[in-house]
């Protein structure tokens, strides 16, 4: 497969997703959105607390597939991988950036 171009915040995002909640929280604007199995976080408490539960229940593997880019959003289709129901799945991240950081993350099936 090519290699994928992202931006940096996605880079940033994917690069710290496993096991770093602060690193992704810093890829976010300070009143950012994340929208993930039907909760909603914003700020980047709550965008840390949600990816260092996440980290605690699971252990994954996020592998970008694609990367494109649709109203204003980069859309990027991963392989996640590990120990939960449904494993492995196919998602859809749909990143708005602003100002060199993450605005908004809508992560779905």
């Amino acid at each position: 497969m090519d290699t994928l171009h992202f931006p940096e915040p996605i880079a940033s995002y994917f690069t710290a997703d496993i096991h770093n909640a602060d690193a992704v929280a810093r890829c976010f604007t300070a009143r950012a959105v994340v929208k993930d199995e039907g909760h909603t976080h914003t700020g980047r408490d709550a965008i840390k607390a949600w990816k260092a539960d996440a980290s605690t229940k699971y252990t994954y593997t996020n592998e970008p597939l694609t990367i494109t880019q649709q109203d204003g959003q980069h859309i990027v289709r991963s392989r996640v991988a590990g120990n939960f129901p449904g494993s492995p799945v196919d998602l859809h991240y749909r990143f708005r950036l602003e100002g060199g950081l993450i605005a908004s993350l809508e992560i779905t099936p």
